[in-house]
């Protein structure tokens, strides 16, 4: 199965943990959110922990991308 993948880069917070959030609820079980400044990357990595979600972190250039799984 392929991960679900949110640009949210250019987007200030609170919209990339929105974003997050809602394909959270929608059922995603993968998601891939790219992100491009580290408070955005710090509160994304807040939900997934909050949602007992794993996370890892990996950069391409200038973007932050964040792994998330169940």
């Amino acid at each position: 199965m392929s991960a679900t993948r949110i640009d949210a880069r250019g987007l200030s917070c609170p919209q990339p943990v929105v974003l997050t959030s809602k394909a959270i609820e929608a059922g995603a079980e993968s998601l891939e959110v790219l992100v491009d400044n580290e408070v955005s990357k710090e509160n994304v990595l807040r939900l997934a922990k909050r949602h007992r979600m794993q996370a890892a972190v990996r950069e391409e250039g200038p973007d932050i991308v964040i792994e998330i799984k169940t």
